[in-house]
């Protein structure tokens, strides 16, 4: 593909990744798009390929089959063009502590080929957008975790790259700054930038992607949209509390065939989906009765992110 002429369609498009690291198999044919404009979410355990596919789409790595487009450009053909359309944030902090904040962001300019005025200009700018200005003149290294993430997300943005990747932005962070982070990605996705998301935070993906790709064993075990997944556990779910992980594992024993889910959120925990209403729940505490299994408490919710997680993986993120 040509580095000087883009192609319409999605953003980001990749079809049938594959990698390993000798035996291990990162990915086995992972395949999505995430349209202009808009938030992918990529969830799955971690181990599950995540960050490999991250890489691939960044040029860090050559997929070993498959193919993946950036920005209309071929990530293995014109990784260089890739690397001019892409801004990249990682679960860590990539800044120089002992640089102040405006030097952090006048130094990617500068590696950038920006002239010494525009980084200059870029710098005050993102500094600004990201609430660091009375901040900027101070090294990095006395900065909290929140704003030095959101120093880290500024710098990928000085370049005004059309897409945004970020791995695990917000691990680490305190609820607080994770909901200032949320709102700075979601003003950029108003401006147009379109992002790729990874996420052990299920409320994370929730709250902003427009879809979802859950990634298991380096495969793709669903996608679609938060509501789309949700709708897959049915409309309401059962969560069963037991006294001690031997009769939790005792009850998804008995309710095998009712496709209940692995403990969640603790050992004694089990999560089931109730397709067939309050006849279920009649049919699971008669039989749970006749094993002669106690159940400390019953909850009913509707089915969340985390849900959907668990059944389709049987892990926690």
């Amino acid at each position: 593909m040509s580095s000087t002429a883009h192609t319409p369609g999605p953003a980001i498009h990749a079809e049938g990744l594959v990698k390993h690291f000798g035996e291990v198999q990162a990915l086995q044919g992972v395949s999505f798009e995430v349209l202009t404009g808009t938030v992918l979410g990529l969830l799955g355990p971690n181990g599950a390929g995540k960050t490999t596919a991250v890489r691939i789409l960044t040029t860090i790595l050559q997929p070993d089959a498959g193919r993946a487009v950036v920005a209309g450009f071929d990530v293995v053909q014109s990784p260089q063009s890739v690397r001019r359309s892409i801004g990249l944030a990682g679960q860590y902090a990539a800044i120089d502590e002992n640089l102040t904040g405006r030097e952090n962001l006048l130094l990617v300019g500068r590696l950038s080929h920006l002239s010494k005025a525009t980084a200059g200009t870029r710098a005050v700018e993102l500094l600004d957008q990201f609430h660091l200005t009375d901040a900027g003149g101070r090294p990095a290294r006395t900065y909290s975790g929140g704003m030095r993430r959101r120093l880290d997300l500024a710098a990928a943005l000085v370049t005004h790259p059309p897409v945004l990747l970020l791995d695990e932005p917000t691990t680490g962070l305190d609820p607080a700054s994770r909901q200032e982070l949320w709102d700075v990605i979601g003003g950029l996705v108003a401006d147009g930038t379109t992002v790729l998301l990874t996420t052990q935070y299920l409320e994370e993906a929730d709250r902003l992607a427009d879809q979802i790709v859950v990634i298991d064993n380096g495969l793709v075990a669903a996608q679609g949209t938060a509501a789309q997944l949700k709708a897959r556990l049915g409309t309401t779910a059962m969560a069963l509390q037991f006294d001690d992980a031997i009769q939790a594992t005792a009850a998804i024993a008995v309710l095998a065939d009712l496709n209940p889910a692995h403990p969640a959120t603790d050992t004694t925990t089990v999560v089931l989906p109730l397709f067939g209403g309050a006849g279920t729940v009649r049919d699971v505490l008669n039989r749970l009765a006749e094993a002669n299994i106690t159940v400390g408490r019953l909850d009913l919710h509707e089915p969340t992110l985390d849900d959907v997680f668990l059944s389709l993986t049987g892990a926690t993120p």
